[in-house]
């Protein structure tokens, strides 16, 4: 009996609180958004100088030195050479480091330089948009945890032209509606796409996609509706973006699918140091023939003498670049060829680490190596300066890429300039835009699992110098499409609208 009266008063109790908490939300919130509109139109209209126009770029993580970074840097030099008056703020989350820090990682990482100062808003709550904070819902969590951090960047600082540089769309239609800025957004990589419906719905195993899940028919089909849910959440906010920026075809095609503006959006290429990775100067056509391992009927040549064989992997130390997959490559390699051009053949990673979890990363593969047995044939380099970068370039002979549905591919691009015949994954940008495999006008090779790589390897170590000559000499007269300046007349040609 008092069992039962306890239930009805609980009833009693939460029935009337959970009406009232669903009221207010549903009135409470246009109030605030009505007084948050009210406030910024006031701090608008409190402009002194209205003939200087200010734009914030939202870039919590600028100080990388990956590619979205180069994107970042390379717009707002553009921007400030047609615009000599423009005040450009940056929004960043790296509390540790200067200004005068960040901007000579700038140019020592990107070798970028920038013809008048840029002013860094610091945002403290970075970490509600790091995956760390959300163990579960990650897709969710950090979309909303990136209004919370856009707020702070709008309290901070009312630009008159906003730009989304990372894909957080979900700060579109605050800086929109709330803050009345006109909005843009350059995206890198779709939150969510067709192709990571179709993979839970295949249940495949990924970074992305737990074991448990993959396993589970039942968690499959929950976090297929949590994606569909969050998809149309994705594509709501999207639409609000006055001026979309997308970096390649694959990730046009995802976008207006996702979003469908088709009118406003724009495929602009992101900006690849390729005129200087093309003054590079090749190995004569003699040193080439000295770093082949020559196979005749009586057997291999006598190899004491010659070079290393180079293999150069550019890319961010992070699980979606897939270095594992890099590795097991190259151990399958070691089965195919010959025990004496294997002892002349080096993998060098060459990429930078944003974190701890990153430089555990780095520790892990250095562990598969081991387990492997490749120590002695693979090299890990972490945060290098843009002059050692340009030097392995320059003395590497093939380029090595790995992530499955790779937006675009810079680190594909320059490896190409620098005359790397590049071995990339067969899926989203390379495929679609950078790498062509038509034999009469072959750029580089594509391939999909270890074992398509590792063939892919050899037949570039068994190819005559003729032959490999042939494919560096396509892909380099292919690159000037991806080149800065194309960048940024395509990035301006964007934007002169907002700058009128």
């Amino acid at each position: 009996m008092q069992a039962c009266c306890f239930k009805t008063l609980l009833l009693n109790l939460i029935i009337p609180v959970g009406i009232g908490a669903i009221i207010l939300l549903i009135v409470g919130t246009p109030l605030v958004i009505f007084s948050a509109r009210k406030y910024f139109r006031k701090k608008k209209a409190a402009v002194v100088d209205q003939d200087v126009k200010t734009v914030g770029f939202f870039h919590p993580f600028c100080n990388t030195g990956g590619g979205g970074e180069r994107v970042l840097w390379c717009a707002i030099r553009s921007m400030q050479l047609r615009y000599p008056k423009v005040k450009i703020v940056v929004y960043t989350g790296d509390l540790d480091a200067s200004p005068e820090e960040i901007m000579g990682r700038v140019h020592q990482r990107l070798n970028i330089h920038l013809p008048n100062p840029v002013e860094f808003v610091y945002l403290r709550w970075r970490r509600w948009v790091e995956p760390e904070m959300y163990p579960y819902f990650t897709l969710l969590g950090q979309s909303l945890g990136s209004v919370i951090l856009g707020l702070e960047a709008l309290i901070a600082f009312l630009p008159d032209l906003y730009i989304d540089t990372m894909g957080y769309a979900f700060t579109l239609p605050l800086f929109k509606y709330v803050g009345l800025c006109e909005t843009a957004c350059y995206t890198h990589y779709p939150t969510i796409t067709g192709d990571m419906l179709r993979r839970v719905s295949s249940r495949v195993t990924a970074h992305n996609n737990r074991r448990i899940v993959a396993r589970s028919p039942f968690l499959t089909a929950a976090k297929i509706i949590y994606y569909k849910i969050f998809a149309w959440m994705y594509a709501h906010v999207g639409r609000c973006a006055d001026a979309i920026m997308v970096n390649s075809s694959w990730t046009e095609e995802h976008i207006n699918s996702l979003w469908n503006c088709p009118f406003k959006t724009h495929r602009v290429y992101p900006p690849c140091d390729v005129e200087d990775l093309k003054t590079l100067v090749r190995p004569e056509d003699e040193e080439d023939k000295d770093a082949l391992a020559l196979v005749t009927r009586d057997g291999i040549k006598d190899v004491q003498k010659q070079k290393l064989f180079k293999i150069i992997s550019v890319a961010q130390y992070r699980p979606e670049k897939d270095h594992p997959l890099q590795l097991r490559a190259m151990y399958q390699l070691r089965q195919i060829i010959p025990e004496e051009l294997w002892d002349r053949v080096r993998l060098i990673f060459v990429g930078s680490c944003r974190n701890a979890d990153d430089e555990k990363r780095v520790q892990d593969m250095q562990d598969l190596c081991k387990h492997l047995s490749l120590e002695e044939n693979v090299v890990f380099k972490v945060n290098v300066p843009y002059a050692e970068l340009r030097q392995d370039l320059q003395e590497g002979v093939i380029g090595l890429h790995a992530m499955w549905n790779e937006h675009f591919g810079i680190g594909v691009v320059e490896c190409m300039a620098a005359g790397l015949i590049m071995v990339a994954h067969r899926s989203g940008g390379p495929r679609m835009d950078i790498v062509e495999e038509a034999e009469a006008s072959r750029t580089g090779f594509l391939a999909t699992d270890e074992a398509e790589y590792a063939q892919a390897i050899a037949a570039i170590l068994t190819m005559s110098p003729g032959a490999r000559r042939k494919i560096q000499e396509a892909a380099r007269a292919s690159v000037d499409r991806f080149s800065v300046a194309e960048f940024e007349s395509n990035f301006l040609r964007v934007v002169d609208p907002f700058m009128r």
